[in-house]
């Protein structure tokens, strides 16, 4: 059963949005929104360089797809201020292809002419999964960031999303809103089993978080972001990050105030779009705020990690999270800053949101 979707029916959104939870202690005593080095840990300071393959594509690359070499990298994040994020292990993955940037919402809907697929949030709720919930109550629809005329406390995140009847991904605002001008930013409102089911009819599927940040990385060894170590070179952004107050004020320092275009950003090293901002994008593994603490031989990496055998949540035990990656629109250095490379994001299997995608690798 979704805890989401039954704190929506009674209009109390309950924590599983991705990254609603993640105050601005997250990002430790830095502040992510100056340009600056992160220090260094003394632990970080004696870890070994990782070695990168240099192998090449096998071919051309599939539609729309870049290739990504593989090789080792440190994984996670002992400076972020984020227990989930360390400690920081060694691994090693294959070469693969990843979409070079998020699904759109035009890919999508081709995805659903072809197949008349019908999404998480369209589908009315199954009564037996909400006894006592009124009828009139178990309505489609998903979970709508909007943000308050004035500044509200961050403990209280229902003073930003809301649960919409009739929002989904035709309607990412709610019934009267459309995808007009949108046909290449990402989809949004989609569960775990709605990007699986593309991912079938695509003949790919969802990338291991592992695969998500060595790709994020771009080669670039233990740095924060995607892009360097530095939130805004130049003084801008180069994402589609949360700037101003949150989540009453937002300068559009980037050009957004919700999503952006898949490629509006610059690309990473490997090519890839969004892989820091804009929306979050759901990863095959299950979730686990200890997982890395499995990881315990510092100078041996770990192979293709997989993720956890099931989900783990003691903020909702009984949840089932998979892990989402990327950060999104709404992170910001106030509330959020899982955009930093190395951190983690997590979501109910069936629940969507505004701010909630999907890419795919093969």
């Amino acid at each position: 059963m979704s805890v989401l979707r039954v704190g929506c029916m009674t209009l109390v959104i309950c924590a599983l949005v991705a990254c609603q939870r993640q105050k601005a202690t997250d990002a430790g005593a830095t502040d992510p929104h100056a340009a600056h080095k992160i220090p260094s840990s003394s632990a970080e300071a004696t870890r070994r360089a990782p070695a990168l393959n240099d192998t090449p594509a096998p071919g051309p690359p599939p539609a729309g797809m870049v290739w990504v070499p593989g090789g080792e990298f440190w994984m996670g994040c002992d400076t972020c201020g984020m227990p989930d994020a360390t400690p920081v292990h060694l691994v090693s993955v294959r070469a693969f292809w990843m979409d070079a940037a998020p699904v759109t919402n035009e890919e999508f809907d081709a995805f659903v002419k072809a197949t008349h697929y019908i999404t998480v949030a369209e589908r009315r709720p199954d009564p037996k999964d909400f006894p006592g919930v009124p009828a009139e109550k178990l309505v489609p629809g998903s979970v709508v960031f909007t943000p308050p005329a004035h500044p509200v406390s961050l403990d209280d995140y229902s003073q930003w999303w809301s649960y919409v009847p009739g929002a989904d991904w035709r309607h990412p605002d709610g019934p009267r809103s459309s995808l007009k001008g949108l046909e290449r930013h990402p989809v949004v409102h989609v569960g775990w089993d709605d990007a699986m089911a593309y991912a079938k009819w695509a003949g790919k599927r969802l990338p291991t978080e592992a695969e998500f940040e060595f790709a994020a990385r771009g080669g670039l060894d233990r740095n924060m972001y995607p892009w360097g170590n530095e939130l805004a070179p130049g003084g801008k952004p180069p994402a589609n990050i949360w700037e101003g107050h949150f989540p009453d004020t937002n300068s559009r320092l980037d050009g957004y105030f919700k999503t952006s275009p898949v490629t509006a950003f610059p690309a990473n090293r490997y090519g890839l779009y969004d892989v820091g901002g804009n929306v979050w994008q759901w990863c095959a593994d299950w979730y686990r705020p200890d997982y890395y603490s499995t990881f315990t031989d510092p100078n041996t990496p770990a192979r293709d990690p997989r993720g956890p055998d099931s989900s783990f949540d003691p903020d909702e035990p009984s949840a089932a999270k998979r892990v989402t990656r990327g950060g999104s629109f709404l992170c910001s250095g106030e509330y959020c800053s899982r955009y930093l490379v190395g951190s983690r994001g997590k979501a109910e299997v069936s629940s969507g949101s505004s701010n909630l995608g999907f890419r795919l690798v093969k």
